[in-house]
């Protein structure tokens, strides 16, 4: 039903993270935290978690025995709070925990929230390789390799995970090498209608010898995700 942990500025001093066992907190601080509702101790705790917390984590960093029904009702609490408040999150059971998500209907603003800041972060490397790519393609590692001086297995599997690039086939020579292409999403972020709208690039023109001219065989099912 969720998608991801919703943004939050956190707490305004450092504190040590829930999700892992630390030392206890000083007297000091425990005492006005103790004091606290216990829908926000619990609130506090998932907001600055970045993966679900157990019962029995929570328990033990409220220092509750035998508090487990204790703490579903006290998140059962905050969930009647934020359908109350129309808030864009609320607590879920995830792998054997809980955690703060977004609502499922908030997944295409933040979709396009996190595929624009992907995009973004292209780094050097990345850029490179999907240029060779896209104007030699369809295209083999080695040949990317080859022209760019260095190995690329990381960099293409980054941006095969980020759907700008896919594996066409396998080119019909010794060892079935994988062929690399670009895709939908590659022509939709740089504003192209096709690959032949690519602004001509010294070193890396279409030659002869076009790659795209060779065969292409099809993969097999789940290849279209793996590096080799």
């Amino acid at each position: 039903m969720s998608l991801s942990p919703p943004t939050d500025s956190g707490p305004t001093t450092p504190a040590a993270s829930p999700c892992e066992p630390g030392e206890p907190a000083g007297d000091a601080a425990a005492e006005p935290v103790d004091g606290q509702p216990l829908e926000a101790r619990i609130e506090a705790l998932l907001m600055t978690c970045d993966r679900p917390l157990t019962d029995a984590r929570l328990a033990e960093l409220l220092e509750l025995k035998g508090g487990r029904k204790r703490i579903q009702t006290a998140i059962e609490a905050l969930n009647n709070q934020y359908e109350s408040t129309r808030r864009a999150f609320r607590v879920e059971r995830l792998a054997g925990g809980w955690q703060i998500l977004t609502r499922a209907e908030f997944g295409p603003l933040l979709d396009r929230l996190h595929r624009d800041r992907q995009h973004s972060r292209l780094s050097q490397a990345a850029m490179d390789t999907l240029a060779i790519v896209a104007y030699r393609q369809p295209i083999i590692r080695a040949e990317i390799e080859a022209i760019r001086g260095v190995s690329c297995g990381e960099v293409l599997r980054s941006l095969l995970e980020r759907r700008l690039l896919k594996i066409v086939g396998r080119a019909d020579e010794l060892g079935r090498p994988m062929l690399y292409g670009t895709t939908r999403a590659f022509l939709t972020v740089f504003g192209l209608a096709s690959p032949d709208d690519l602004p001509p690039v010294e070193g890396l023109e279409r030659g002869p010898e076009d790659p795209s001219t060779r065969t292409a065989k099809p993969t097999s099912p789940g290849e279209e995700s793996t590096v080799t």
